[in-house]
């Protein structure tokens, strides 16, 4: 490896090598190309060694060209920041000033200076200074000015509680609630996907059995001109929602001829969701309401439309623009001139005034189809509070965006160019995971003073009581891909910063942080939630004490997990038992004849480990003990729902997550992680029991009664 290459690349935080792998650790050393090509997409020359001095001797200048940065993030005991004189503005009077953000209103600011460095710089001296606050200042963003005999500078102070929000349990000790993918509930109401009324109804029936939280997929909004396009994780924009939740009779100025009825009786017939018929129905439905509201202006629907509208500030119009135009193309995709194209391939093309001037009406459909969607997820959260619960949703955040999306359209030089996030090998991909999810970079986000993250943390905990942070090492570093490439390596974030921020966005929004980590996971990261008050996911099936599998204990789990028996991307329990992902894999092609006998082998040997952990604890249900060790042909271990379910009760977690697929015995699989559509119907699984039958059935009552005993 060229040593200036990995001198250039380390100090832009790309690493040059990298471990990874479970149980038999591996280390990769990145490629000189492979750091090349990040080193430029990060805008610094890397060609050659002359190029690469260059690139050290700016980056290393980077700090004296200016006074201040544009963002100082910091916790509430570490207050002050750093300025950059000349040695004669150094010498002189400098007055600080602060105001909450955009507040405007200035007070002067107490500060003590002192000297850190100096630096010659051509023919001038210049100094920098150590600013540290004398007046505290309550967790918040701050407008800062700094007058010295020079001029005026600004910049934005973003101080932290040391913490993120702790779970207010109200009282009622542990808790317990649901972790659901909306669109697989079924209802005999809904079009065939769930939506935010079937939400309610859930809401319902938790606060029924004594349940207090709701964990829910990603409701972020998704391609429109590809509905089956279905990824929760894969975005058109994290700071919007999926209008396919819209209960579109619930709707003002819903008719019933708006309903096709025949259409969404073929769509619910189908064992999978059929994302384009329902989508299409429903889009067909909202067209006709929308033009109704148009011709009632004068009603208070109206109003708060406008007023939705009227609280935008960019995004909202930003994404309705992309939708329409993704339309557009759609429909003339086979004519569609180059040029048309580029004039309209971001946000800053020289055709997209003009394109939005001619299409107000349809750019004004898109806004609506958010308005509705938000009035109707508020609904859900006053429903909420109606029935008291600690918690309430538990939303999940994914830790990227389309490439092909709002997001990255709509401010593509944010985003790194030419790569996207993915992750690196290891025992279940051993050639890594290509998932081209759009990735801030570093450098431009900090620019931005995080406003762009800030944004998305607050959208997504809006009208919730809990956020997952999916991936949430992604904070510290993401492992990125190029495009034409399957080599990779890490890109490093101010790891202090977006901690920082996530805290106070946190504090702010009254809202608890859980952060999923599984998989690669840095010496010291857990640690480093746990410092944070950052909830981890405490899964069943990852929970384990050695080599051999062996289960960990109830008593041995950590008080701050929101613990569940598995994810969306695990089997559930009973298609977990007969180890069924094992033979997609195998049937797909993905896994070896060898390979999936060893799969098979060890799944043998967990439900043993299952078992005896079961056995241990006492859990069974007492008038369904085990009868048999049910390995060899005995069958589905009647009562193990309750069983495993009494066992993650019994927890220290304060916090334990059921899923309705475990209750009902569902066998399957809703996401097949490394697959797409064309080989696996990925997040496309319906429950397989209506909701209006959920609380009479005996699984339900069984499992809650199981669940309350120790909750």
């Amino acid at each position: 490896m060229n040593e200036l290459l990995k001198e250039l690349a380390e100090k832009l935080g790309i690493s040059t090598s990298f471990t990874y792998g479970c149980g038999t650790i591996k280390t990769s050393v990145v490629g000189d190309d492979v750091l090349r090509f990040f080193i430029e997409s990060l805008g610094y020359g890397a060609k050659n060694d002359e190029e690469i001095r260059k690139s050290l001797e700016r980056l290393e200048k980077r700090r004296w060209q200016k006074a201040a940065e544009s963002v100082y993030v910091m916790t509430v005991d570490e207050q002050g920041f750093d300025l950059v004189l000349s040695e004669d503005e150094a010498k002189g009077e400098i007055e600080v000033s602060y105001a909450p953000e955009g507040n405007g209103d200035f007070s002067c600011l107490a500060v003590n200076f002192s000297e850190q460095e100096r630096r010659e710089e051509g023919h001038t001296a210049y100094v920098r200074l150590a600013a540290a606050l004398q007046d505290r200042l309550a967790p918040g963003y701050y407008d800062v000015k700094i007058k010295t005999s020079r001029g005026e500078y600004k910049t934005l102070l973003a101080i932290a509680p040391k913490e993120c929000y702790g779970l207010d349990t109200k009282g009622k000790g542990k808790l317990f609630g649901f972790a659901i993918q909306l669109y697989s509930l079924k209802s005999r109401r809904n079009w065939g996907v769930g939506d935010f009324t079937d939400l309610e109804s859930m809401v319902d029936i938790l606060a029924n059995s004594g349940g207090d939280v709701i964990g829910l997929n990603p409701l972020n909004v998704l391609l429109h001109d590809c509905p089956e396009s279905a990824s929760p994780y894969a975005s058109t924009s994290r700071l919007f929602l999926n209008p396919i939740y819209i209960d579109v009779e619930k709707v003002p100025f819903y008719e019933e001829c708006d309903k096709d009825g025949q259409a969404i009786w073929f769509a619910k017939e189908k064992e999978n969701i059929d994302y384009t018929a329902i989508y299409n129905a429903k889009i067909k439905a909202l067209r006709n309401i929308f033009a109704r509201l148009k011709a009632n202006e004068g009603t208070d629907y109206y109003k708060e439309f406008e007023a939705f509208k009227a609280a935008d500030t960019g995004e909202l119009h930003r994404l309705a623009v992309f939708q329409t135009i993704s339309e557009e193309k759609s429909k003339v995709c086979n004519q569609a001139s180059k040029d048309w194209e580029d004039a309209l391939s971001s946000s800053l093309g020289s055709g997209v005034e003009k394109f939005a001037a001619e299409h107000l009406y349809e750019i004004d459909f898109f806004k609506f189809l958010q308005f509705e969607a938000d009035r109707q997820l508020k609904m859900v959260e006053r429903k909420i509070k109606e029935r008291n619960l600690a918690l309430g949703l538990y939303r999940d955040l994914p830790v990227g965006v389309s490439k092909d999306s709002a997001e990255v359209w709509g401010d593509k030089y944010l985003y790194m160019q030419g790569s996207g996030a993915g992750a690196p090998p290891d025992n279940y991909f051993p050639t890594g995971q290509k998932w081209m999810l759009g990735a801030f970079n570093p450098f431009e986000l900090k620019e931005r003073c995080y406003k762009p993250f800030i944004r998305i943390l607050r959208a997504n905990m809006r009208y919730a009581g809990a956020v997952r942070i999916d991936h949430v090492m992604g904070l510290s570093r993401l492992y990125l891909i190029p495009d034409d490439g399957n080599e990779g390596t890490y890109l490093a974030y101010n790891v202090k910063d977006m901690f920082n921020i996530l805290a106070l966005e946190s504090y702010l929004n009254k809202c608890v942080v859980v952060g999923e980590c599984i998989g690669n996971v840095a010496d010291g990261f857990k640690e480093m939630l746990a410092e944070r008050n950052i909830y981890s996911l405490g899964v069943l099936w990852v929970e384990r004490k050695d080599d051999n599998g062996t289960l960990k204990t109830p008593s041995e789990y950590e008080r701050k997990y929101f613990a569940s028996v598995g994810t969306h991307d695990m089997p559930p329990l009973k298609a977990w038992w007969y180890g069924t992902e094992i033979g997609i894999m195998k049937d797909l092609g993905l896994f070896t004849d060898e390979e999936a006998q060893g799969g098979y082998r060890w799944r043998e040997h967990e439900r043993r480990l299952l078992l005896q952990a079961l056995d241990s604890e006492g859990v069974w249900p007492e008038d369904r003990w085990r009868k048999s060790d049910y390995l060899y042909g005995d069958g589905y271990p009647e009562g193990i729902e309750e069983a495993v379910h009494s066992y993650m009760s019994k927890t220290n977690s304060e916090v334990f997550m059921l899923q309705p697929e475990d209750i009902f015995q569902s066998m399957k699989v809703q996401n097949l992680p490394g697959t797409d559509i064309d080989k696996y119907p990925n997040w496309r699984s319906r429950l397989p029991v209506d909701i209006e039958d959920m609380e009479s059935s005996e699984a339900y009552q069984r499992n809650i009664r199981a669940v309350k005993k120790w909750r």
